[in-house]
């Protein structure tokens, strides 16, 4: 039985990706698309849509936070976020109607980490984190196959790590200042150095305050008991692959042996970098739109 045409968006804070296909074999067309204001952004996304024909689902992996409880009359929106005018902007509800086909909506980081978990660096375990760390910062976690929410998302890039000790710069995030995403995001990096991330040699000590931060948050992910697997994408990790090791050192360091689950060592297997790479998210859109078909949901209802 072949697999369904899906459209699939990956709305992010920089561009949109549009992709049509049903996997990673199968990719019949992709559009990118500047994020600039919601009305511009949204109404280029339905002319790729309306020009599409013959996909019998829609999967939406969107920047957030986003609200995904079916029942709140938000459904579908993105909430309050750092990018400037897209709060309280309907995303998933608007891109329904107007392609009137099963679609599925979920954030940019559960997408992507569904995306790794069919056909990426996870899709041997069933239990897994993805951490995305690019312009912003975030962790998709999914647990037994399906991704984790209740309240909300999980919204850990926002947490407050221990500072390395004598750094006291505010960070970059316009809500908590010195949070993991107002420390170690690309953001936060270009901010503190004026440089973009891929551009600061490996031997430069703004990593180390980076690997320090990425490290606490992969410290508290083996915590929760979930992820077999942490995942690690995003334009930050893809640009500067010498961060791997220095965070792998220090989550064993952080750990101080008191985890010694089985798969937890060696520690290169347990943190690893994401197989998909840029195609993480607009791949995982196809996945949400392809579970949204087997339930049959035109929109967060059965």
């Amino acid at each position: 039985m072949s697999s369904p045409l899906v459209a699939g968006v990956e709305l992010g804070g920089t561009k949109v990706i549009c992709v049509l296909g049903s996997g990673p074999d199968d990719v019949r067309d992709t559009v990118t698309i500047p994020t600039t204001t919601p009305a511009e952004t949204l109404d280029a996304v339905e002319a790729v849509l309306g020009r599409w024909a013959g996909y019998e689902a829609l999967g939406i992996a969107s920047f957030g936070p986003v609200s995904l409880d079916p029942l709140d009359p938000t459904h579908g929106f993105i909430t309050a976020t750092p990018k400037p005018d897209w709060s309280h902007t309907d995303v998933g509800a608007r891109l329904a109607r107007v392609t009137g086909v099963p679609t599925g909506f979920d954030s940019d980081v559960a997408g992507a980490a569904l995306g790794e978990g069919r056909w990426g660096a996870a899709r041997t375990v069933a239990d897994h984190a993805y951490v995305t760390v690019g312009t912003g910062l975030g962790v998709g976690l999914v647990l037994g196959g399906m991704p984790v929410s209740g309240l909300t998302h999980s919204e850990l890039g926002h947490i407050r790590p221990v500072r390395l000790a004598g750094d006291h710069w505010a960070g970059a995030c316009p809500f908590h200042g010195d949070c993991l995403e107002g420390l170690a995001s690309g953001t936060a990096i270009r901010a503190r150095t004026g440089t973009a991330a891929q551009d600061i040699a490996a031997d430069d000590p703004v990593w180390d305050g980076v690997a320090h931060a990425l490290a606490q948050l992969c410290h508290m992910l083996v915590l929760t008991g979930i992820p077999r697997r942490i995942v690690m994408g995003g334009g930050v990790m893809v640009g500067t692959p010498h961060l791997f090791s220095r965070i792998q050192e220090k989550l064993v360091h952080s750990l101080a042996g008191y985890v010694s689950a089985r798969g937890l060592l060696p520690i290169e297997a347990f943190v690893v970098p994401a197989e998909l790479g840029g195609m993480a998210g607009p791949l995982g859109a196809i996945e949400l739109g392809v579970r949204a078909l087997s339930r049959g949901s035109v929109f967060g209802r059965s």
